[in-house]
């Protein structure tokens, strides 16, 4: 795909959340803005409208001029130092942004005819910081909006909207949801911890902490976790992933994502078929009376040597 640049503006005064840090606001345990910077990574060059902060990659910092003239201004400041043909435009509040609405936009904003593509909500709603657009457009209707109201500060994007040919993508229920008061921050933690969400957002956030940039089958790990729980000993699951991780990292040491990724399910496929193994021995024990849980003797009695491994005559 061709290269883009990004524009998030997290400049806002907050005022719904009594002036809170709005982009610094952690949901799942990531900041908000961070949580936007990771749908776009793919960027060649992120620039965010706003004060200063730690931020999960490097990006490029300005302000509108004046501060607080409002979204319009602050897509002005963002787009001069933006040099590629399209430009991803963001808010900084949006939690589930995900990198196929980022890929949905671009593309949509590329088709002939078009000067860009933006995301609607359920009902339908126009949302121009979840949006993609041609630059040299944007540019010029930004140039022109500048002249005829003599500044960009205090004007609403939809003056900017209306000018462009864009078009429309639907976002679903989770893209386009952005946290505006405590209520929305609240729904948000509480939606990624739902049972068919809490552990892909885990793992992400474990990822992103730890700076991991690897895709792994989680199911394979979860299931090795419970094959060493049944098999061996609930203590084993987790010191058993913890092993194949370690041994993933050394087979696959210096070498990329890919390689890496296949380290670990080969470590998995191994250390799943030991504890197999060990299962099975524990229930042949156990059917032939010779053995409990554990797959060891029981009764004080002791196995026959004369045949090695089987304990019996």
């Amino acid at each position: 795909m061709t290269a883009y640049d990004v524009i998030v503006l997290a400049g806002g005064a907050a005022k719904r959340l009594g002036g809170a840090d709005k982009p610094g606001v952690r949901v799942g345990g990531r900041a908000l803005l961070d949580r936007v910077l990771a749908a776009c990574d793919g960027a060649a060059r992120t620039v965010v409208v706003g004060d200063r902060r730690p931020t999960a990659r490097p990006v490029v910092w300005t302000r509108e001029v004046p501060q607080g003239g409002g979204p319009l201004a602050a897509l002005g400041a963002g787009l001069k130092p933006t040099t590629a043909e399209r430009v991803l435009v963001l808010s900084a509040d949006l939690p589930f942004l995900g990198p196929g609405t980022v890929d949905a936009l671009l593309a949509a904003a590329g088709q002939p005819g078009r000067e860009g593509a933006l995301c609607t909500d359920p009902d339908g709603r126009d949302q121009p910081l979840v949006a993609a657009y041609r630059a040299e457009p944007l540019r010029r209707e930004l140039a022109l909006i500048a002249t005829e109201y003599g500044s960009l500060a205090g004007l609403p994007l939809r003056i900017l909207t209306a000018e462009l040919e864009l078009a429309r993508i639907e976002a679903g229920p989770d893209a386009a949801f952005d946290c505006d008061t405590w209520d929305d921050i609240a729904a948000a933690r509480a939606r990624i911890r739902e049972h068919g969400a809490v552990l892909d957002e885990w793992i992400t956030s474990v990822k992103n902490e730890l700076g991991i940039e690897l895709d792994v089958d989680t199911g394979v790990l979860l299931d090795l976790a419970r094959d060493a729980a049944h098999g061996v000993a609930r203590p084993a699951a987790p010191l058993t992933t913890f092993l194949v991780g370690y041994a993933a990292a050394r087979a696959s040491g210096g070498a990329g994502p890919d390689e890496a990724a296949a380290a670990v399910a080969e470590a998995s496929r191994k250390a799943t078929a030991l504890a197999l193994r060990w299962e099975a021995e524990a229930a042949e024990s156990a059917g032939q009376g010779g053995g409990d849980a554990a797959g060891g003797p029981t009764g004080g009695a002791k196995p026959d040597t004369g045949r090695e491994g089987t304990g019996t005559p």
